[in-house]
């Protein structure tokens, strides 16, 4: 079987909703927490290129991190906006499920199905 990863916040409910609906199918991921363990520039560019979206739409725009640091600001560059969300890791839309090279971010926690093997 493929191995999948979920980037998690267990304060969120859309986060845990995508964990029970994994257990439910009897599947097991390997759960990252990272708030505590956020990704390097290189590890989120790589999710980037498996959800298939630019780094824009990662961004968690309801945080006070986004309006501090002027993220709305289009002029920034993907690498800019990478480097804000290594700093910040809030700022990194969740839940996120990886599946071999495909992603998906479980907003609705439903989203995931969509990579199940």
């Amino acid at each position: 079987m493929t191995d999948l990863t979920l980037y998690h916040n267990p304060r969120c409910t859309k986060s845990r909703g995508a964990v029970e609906l994994l257990e439910a199918r009897g599947l097991t991921p390997t759960i990252i927490h990272y708030l505590d363990t956020p990704p390097d520039a290189a590890q989120l560019s790589d999710l980037l290129g498996k959800l298939g979206i630019g780094a824009r739409a990662l961004l968690r725009k309801g945080e006070d991190e986004y309006k501090t640091l002027n993220l709305a600001d289009t002029s920034l560059s993907d690498e800019q906006l990478i480097a804000a969300m290594v700093a910040h890791p809030k700022l990194i839309e969740r839940p996120i499920l990886v599946v071999g090279d495909k992603a998906v971010i479980g907003r609705p926690p439903e989203n995931i199905l969509e990579i199940l093997p």
